[in-house]
C-alpha cells in the first residue's frame, strides 16, 4: 500500500494534540505530537511516539525526562509554534521540573522507564511523576485538521 494511503486512514482516528516539553542543560525543548496514550493504571503509564528526524529525539534521550501537555481548543496557536511554525515567544510554568504549557487541558509530568525503536520511530514509557489538570474542552486533529468538542445533549425521554 503507499504511503499517502496510510497516513490518509491514520487521520481518521480523531485525536487530541500534544505538545511534549522537556529540559536539557537549561534549554526548554518541545514538539507538537499526537502520538501519545495511557498504557497502564498501576503502576502509571504512558507511551509518546517521536519520530527519528525530530530534535526532540536527542534531547528526551539526554534528558530522560518529559511532560505531556495535552492542549485545550484554545491553543491551536500553540500547537503550530510546536510544528515548526512559531507564533512567537512561548512563556513556561514549571511543574516538577519540568516546563509545561500554561492553560493546557492536562500537563503529565514524567521520567523515561523504557525505550523501543519501532520503524520510523522511538517509543518512550514514561512513568508518570505528577499531574495537573484544567476543566477546558480539549483541541482534537481529525483529518489533517483542528476540530472542537460539541456538547452533545442526551435524548429526553
Amino acid at each position: 500500500m503507499d504511503d499517502l494511503l496510510f497516513r490518509q486512514a491514520m487521520g481518521k482516528f480523531a485525536t487530541g494534540v500534544t505538545v511534549l516539553t522537556t529540559a536539557h542543560e537549561g534549554d526548554v525543548h518541545g514538539m507538537t505530537a499526537n502520538a501519545f496514550m495511557s498504557v497502564s493504571l498501576d503502576p502509571k503509564l504512558v507511551v509518546i511516539s517521536v519520530g527519528h528526524r525530530a530534535r526532540f529525539l536527542e534531547k528526551v534521550t539526554q534528558s530522560q525526562r518529559f511532560a505531556v501537555n495535552i492542549l485545550a481548543e484554545d491553543q491551536e496557536l500553540m500547537s503550530k509554534h510546536f510544528a515548526g511554525k512559531p507564533q512567537g515567544e512561548v512563556q513556561f510554568a514549571s511543574l516538577d521540573g519540568l516546563p509545561v504549557i500554561e492553560g493546557a487541558v492536562a500537563q503529565v509530568t514524567c521520567d523515561v522507564a523504557s525505550v523501543y525503536e519501532e520503524g520510523d520511530h522511538t517509543l518512550f514509557i514514561g512513568r508518570v511523576t505528577d499531574i495537573k489538570l484544567q476543566d477546558k474542552n480539549p483541541l482534537l486533529f481529525f483529518s489533517g485538521q483542528y476540530c472542537e468538542v460539541k456538547t452533545l445533549e442526551a435524548n429526553k425521554l
